[in-house]
């Protein structure tokens, strides 16, 4: 939705809007990991008062997207390097059991819902261009949690576009590990559509094993690029 043309549709309705406005705002990345988001300046930026806003603000914190502080100050969330590991070990669950599901009650419809968004992931290879490729990654992803028909996991699709979207890890957005990332892709849609719930779920918590070690590896060279602090002895630094 454009700022220029919002319209709120109903007073009922206007929380629902509003959080649907700031979601997407994380999502595209209009709002940044860790950015501070004023209430004044926000509820005049929307034509709002402040308390839809504020309760707008509590749906958004149910969601995990941003933190309000004591005092009333919001701010994106931002991950630090064992939240966004920890964030990846509950995917692979979540992804495993949708992948799963999908298979056994949406593979009937799947090809139709899954090839569309493997031929987007492709289209961005070449020139490389990692928006369109993050997009397309997600839609996928929550098309397979669409397919797995279980709305208490259809709660968890959240933290997909979480960590996919809003961090975008640089480890998985290099070219190298989107070409597999695609190809498995591939062999979960093949076992999805083929009805092979268990093959599915395998692939699935497989390809987010593979984004996890990419992650660590990642981690680990940038620690071996800090330098090391000096070393001290009974308190005094060693010379």
């Amino acid at each position: 939705m454009n700022e220029e043309s919002l319209s709120w549709q109903s007073r009922v309705r206007l929380v629902d809007e509003v959080f649907e406005v700031l979601r997407e705002r994380i999502f595209s990345g209009r709002y940044s990991p860790g950015e501070p988001l004023p209430q004044v300046r926000i509820a005049a930026e929307l034509s709002i008062s402040r308390t839809p806003l504020r309760e707008a603000f509590r749906m958004l914190e149910g969601e995990g997207l941003v933190k309000v502080g004591a005092n009333g100050t919001v701010r994106v969330v931002s991950a630090d390097f064992k939240s966004l590991l920890d964030a990846y070990e509950l995917r692979e669950v979540i992804d495993g059991l949708a992948a799963r599901l999908a298979a056994e009650r949406g593979h009937a419809q799947a090809a139709a819902r899954l090839e569309p968004l493997l031929a987007a992931q492709r289209s961005a290879l070449e020139p490389w261009m990692p928006s369109q490729y993050t997009k397309a990654n997600v839609q996928f992803h929550a098309a397979i949690f669409e397919l797995a028909n279980n709305e208490f996991l259809h709660g968890q699709l959240p933290i997909v576009r979480m960590t996919a979207q809003v961090f975008s890890p640089k480890a998985l957005l290099s070219k190298e590990r989107v070409y597999s990332a695609i190809a498995e892709h591939v062999d979960m849609t093949d076992a999805i559509t083929g009805g092979d719930g268990p093959r599915a779920e395998a692939l699935a918590r497989g390809h987010i094993r593979h984004s996890i070690t990419a992650l660590r590896e990642t981690g680990a060279g940038a620690a071996r690029a800090e330098p090391a602090p000096p070393a001290r002895i009974l308190g005094r630094t060693r010379t």
